[in-house]
């Protein structure tokens, strides 16, 4: 089996089977209802309120799983859906989200290093596609070399933000998880739709990982074949 199609094709079927399982999961989760019927935007001001946090703002985003915590701003956004809604799923979300800014507020170290890593990752992946395409066409050629070394490096930076992206991911989860049970949003019983919602998003960073090592090794081959030819 041709080495491209290990490191960029089955890392791209991965991704698309994650995205697949995210969206089939949160479907899923969306249409069952919590007892409590606490909404989203409740769930995750109790999290944040009981984590002695005051001032974060939890704001309403357009689209679908656009949710996110900008820890510039102090603003905690969540999707429509997730806003309103008191689905299993829209309370897993709010209260993952919800993670990421006790994070931020007791200074949990890879998120620190996340965050250090914004700019850089931006730039990267901003000139990666373009000098790797280049680099490509270009490969016999002294220019086409060093436009593979700028992408490999792009593509360094880019799989070691992802890299860090993991444990943050996970450790949001975790700590929504046990905030949704310990404050008694959520019964126990309720947890297995929480649970398969935010393990499924979680392989979704896993999979963005994968992609991006299995991209970076698939430049370093080619840089290797070349300086052996």
């Amino acid at each position: 089996m041709p080495i491209w199609i290990i490191l960029v094709i089955v890392p791209m079927l991965f991704g698309f089977y994650a995205q697949m399982k995210i969206r089939s999961a949160y479907q899923k989760n969306s249409q069952v209802g919590s007892r409590s019927r606490i909404t989203g935007r409740e769930a995750a001001e109790a999290v944040i309120r009981s984590a002695g946090i005051n001032d974060v703002k939890i704001i309403e985003v357009p689209g679908e799983l656009t949710d996110h915590y900008n820890p510039m701003t102090k603003e905690l956004a969540l999707s429509e859906h997730n806003y309103h809604g008191h689905s299993l799923a829209a309370l897993g979300v709010a209260a993952h989200e919800a993670g990421h800014a006790i994070q931020h507020k007791v200074g949990y170290s890879m998120m620190t290093v996340r965050q250090t890593l914004v700019p850089a990752t931006q730039i990267a992946a901003s000139v990666s596609n373009f000098v790797m395409i280049a680099g490509i066409f270009l490969l016999s050629t002294a220019i086409g070399g060093k436009l593979l070394v700028v992408g490999a490096i792009a593509l360094a930076v880019i799989c070691l933000f992802q890299l860090v992206t993991l444990p943050v991911e996970f450790d949001a989860s975790r700590r929504a998880k046990e905030q949704l049970v310990g404050l008694g949003i959520l019964d126990r019983d309720e947890m297995s739709g929480v649970n398969e919602t935010l393990n499924a998003a979680a392989l979704t960073y896993v999979a963005a990982f994968v992609a991006a090592l299995g991209s970076l090794l698939h430049i370093l081959l080619m840089l290797s074949g070349r300086r052996d030819d």
